[in-house]
């Protein structure tokens, strides 16, 4: 009975597998511009002499789910969304280059733009460092403007631009950091096409009440792999008493 507890085991291991990444998405339903992770399963069919009947689930991380999210106004000057395709430029932990749609930014306490997640903003010469200011402003192709500290109001000077990319979705990835970045590691060029809505977030696409019944539906699957490996325990020990009896 060991190739039924092996198929067995391995359809548990891949509802296991499947599950996390669902909870992933779930643990980021309210993450601002999150994309939620895809994954499949196939069936690994083995060949050779008396295993032909042997078949093997097995899962993979297939992409990400590109559709947007639901933009919403939220008057902060800070926030930004991506007024459809494109991406924010944005400097990763490695100094990499990656892609992100969260436009939860903030300034921190040494001047440095970043998004909700921490990673620094990158703009025409590399990550943004913003001068002490009164006000801010992010146009929509960009464009940062402040009113620098202690100057008259109407005084606005441009700070630098966020760098707005639009590459082939076909390139890109995501990373074990949770990252987005392009299959190559190389960086993107900027695209003058890509523009922002000032005041705005875009929510994640994860879609919570289709999670919720997926997670039912792997833990029910999880339970019948469990089961049938319990039923291969039985007839294994049923088996044992019969060659016993013998």
């Amino acid at each position: 009975m060991d190739h039924m507890v092996y198929i067995a085991a391995s359809g548990a291991n891949d509802a296991m597998l499947a599950q996390a990444v669902n909870a992933n998405n779930l643990a980021n339903a309210s993450t601002a511009g999150f994309r939620a992770d895809l994954i499949s399963a196939t069936s690994a069919y083995m060949t050779g002499s008396q295993l032909e009947s042997r078949t093997y689930a097995t899962s993979a991380n297939t992409g990400i789910e590109f559709k947007p999210g639901v933009i919403n106004a939220t008057g902060r000057e800070l926030d930004v969304a991506i007024n459809g395709s494109g991406w924010l430029a944005v400097q990763g932990d490695d100094g990499s280059e990656g892609l992100s749609r969260r436009g939860d930014l903030r300034v921190t306490e040494l001047g440095q733009l970043v998004d909700g997640a921490g990673r620094s903003v990158v703009g025409n010469s590399g990550p943004i460092a913003i001068p002490p200011f009164s006000e801010i402003a992010i146009a929509g192709d960009g464009t940062i403007s402040i009113v620098p500290l202690g100057e008259d109001p109407n005084t606005l000077s441009a700070v630098d631009r966020i760098k707005l990319v639009n590459p082939d979705t076909a390139r890109i990835e995501k990373g074990p950091d949770g990252m987005v970045r392009m299959m190559e590691g190389e960086e993107t060029q900027a695209d003058a096409q890509v523009t922002l809505l000032a005041g705005s977030l875009e929510s994640s696409n994860v879609d919570t009440v289709g999670a919720m019944v997926f997670m039912i539906e792997l833990s029910r699957q999880f339970e019948q792999h469990t089961k049938m490996m319990n039923v291969a325990q039985q007839l294994d020990a049923a088996s044992a008493e019969l060659m016993k009896m013998s």
